[in-house]
């Protein structure tokens, strides 16, 4: 069996957004880049597995959102021999990044920006490949299939790896803090702005479970291995939020994300009751952002709809 190592990549606290290095034989690739800020880490996970930098073939991002892609050009500055791995709708964005890093800085500010994700770079467009829907690429005795899951990102794909039984999902089914799961399986989807799609996601969801992977690696955050169960819990969140985006038709615009953000305020206080961490701060310190974040994606849905 294949060394599969979750990395904390530490982004804005711990346990919030992981990389994954995959080993093969004497060959490394990384799945998920996060920010120039984890470089180092991903680099002490490489040189604990014995690897050296220029072992690494591939990187791999699931989407071009900066906490799965910030740290591309860093890394592949990092890792000689290695090519970007993206998907076709992805390319653009990391060979010029400059829409993302202005859409970042306008929402949460040039310091924000700084701190969180540093330098942000152009990758040379002869180190990526774009990889297609279904497409298989053979990595030593093993293959990894990628298949595309719009919803969260229509530019977002999964990979799965068919001998480990195991789905990497990038944020295509959904998000289990590890601080949330301490009474029971806590997990919901990600439907933040600006391509969330309730319909695309289920049907994500369901091509996940059909892969028939018994392991599924959430970059938000590690594995998990009760699929079904998972499955469910997103599922129902997606019904939730498409039932919300019908409820928004009549509210005013001004008041459209205050609407939707009360609406999920609510729901995530009744899960955290239910599992007795309604009063726990580090409970509500996973989910603020996320809540915020779903909202305004909610809420631009709902505004496309119009």
């Amino acid at each position: 069996m294949a060394r599969i190592t979750t990395i904390d990549c530490e982004y804005l606290f711990p346990q919030i957004a992981a990389s994954f290095l995959l080993e093969e034989g004497d060959k490394a690739l990384f799945i998920e880049n996060n920010t120039a800020r984890c470089i180092p880490l991903l680099m002490k996970a490489l040189e604990s597995a014995g690897k050296r930098p220029e072992q690494v073939k591939y990187l791999i991002i699931t989407h071009v959102h900066l906490d799965h892609a910030a740290g591309s050009r860093a890394l592949l500055d990092a890792c000689p021999n290695a090519v970007l791995l993206c998907h076709p709708r992805a390319e653009r964005h990391v060979v010029d990044p400059s829409k993302l890093i202005a859409g970042v800085k306008q929402v949460y500010g040039e310091r924000f920006f700084e701190e969180v994700y540093g330098d942000i770079r152009p990758v040379p467009a002869q180190r990526i490949r774009a990889m297609q829907d279904g497409e298989v690429l053979r990595w030593g005795s093993r293959e990894l299939v990628f298949l595309h899951t719009r919803g969260h990102a229509n530019h977002h794909f999964c990979v799965y790896d068919p001998r480990e039984e195991a789905v990497f999902t990038g944020d295509s089914f959904g998000m289990a803090f590890p601080a949330l799961q301490k009474n029971g399986l806590f997990i919901y989807p990600s439907t933040s702005p600006t391509d969330f799609d309730p319909a695309q996601a289920r049907a994500g969801v369901q091509k996940i479970l059909q892969t028939g992977a018994k392991r599924a690696f959430l970059t938000h955050f590690g594995e998990i291995s009760a699929l079904q169960a998972a499955a469910s819990q997103i599922l129902e969140g997606l019904d939730f939020s498409e039932k919300l985006m019908a409820d928004a038709a009549g509210v005013a615009e001004a008041d459209l994300t205050a609407f939707c953000e009360g609406a999920l305020r609510g729901r995530f206080r009744r899960a955290l009751e239910r599992l007795s961490l309604a009063s726990d701060p580090k409970a509500w310190d996973h989910v603020n952002m996320d809540i915020q974040l779903n909202a305004a994606g909610i809420a631009h849905a709902a505004r496309k709809r119009r």
